[in-house]
């Protein structure tokens, strides 16, 4: 009888079992939410630039708001920067309205992406009149330009090593320009609101 009740699993066994399944298993998913986090594109420019500003509204100089994906502090200037996460083949140029992603079977249309750019990059320029400013379209790695790449438009991997490039200045006159222009931006850009566009 000892013999049996010691190979059988008894409530308590049971139980420390399925405590330490459950917790190796979240600890399992954390550490994959921590590695996907570390892994986004927010994380990554947020390592690569000096200052990072996220979803924000900034005004249009007419009295209307511009959303404002991501806004990079590098020791050069400011970086405006519309991701775009898209897999296949790009089509698309400056003078085209429309352009086009070829993945497998099927093709996404998309509105040309360099307008909106433009009038949000001359938005920051009102806004900041003394320091660098540049704006891009960043697409992330699924996507391939077979046909040629527009102007103000890379792929993110090649933005971040220019944003790392630029990171420290030793211009401290610069430096101390930019920042400065960087707390007039951080007063005037406000939170998205939710439902706002």
């Amino acid at each position: 009888m000892d013999e049996v009740a010691g190979t059988l699993p008894t409530p308590l066994v049971t139980t420390l079992v399925l405590a330490i399944v459950a917790v190796a298993a979240a600890v399992g998913l954390w550490w994959r939410q921590r590695q996907r986090a570390a892994r986004s594109i927010r994380a990554r420019l947020t390592r690569a630039g000096v200052a990072l500003l996220a979803d924000v509204l900034l005004p249009d100089g007419d009295a209307g708001e511009l959303h404002v994906e991501y806004l990079v502090l590098t020791g050069q200037g400011i970086v405006l920067v519309d991701v775009r996460d898209v897999a296949g083949h790009v089509f698309g140029s400056e003078a085209m309205q429309e352009w086009a992603v070829l993945g497998g079977n099927r093709r996404q249309a998309f509105a040309n992406p360099l307008p909106a750019l433009y009038d949000r990059v001359a938005a920051l320029r009102r806004l900041l009149p003394d320091v660098p400013v540049r704006g891009v379209v960043a697409f992330t790695q699924q996507a391939t330009f077979t046909k040629g790449v527009p102007p103000n438009v890379t792929p993110i991997d090649r933005l971040l090593e220019e944003i790392e490039a630029e990171r420290s200045s030793e211009d401290a006159v610069l430096r101390a320009v930019l920042e400065a222009a960087w707390a007039r931006l951080g007063a005037a850009a406000q939170p998205r609101r939710s439902g706002s566009s």
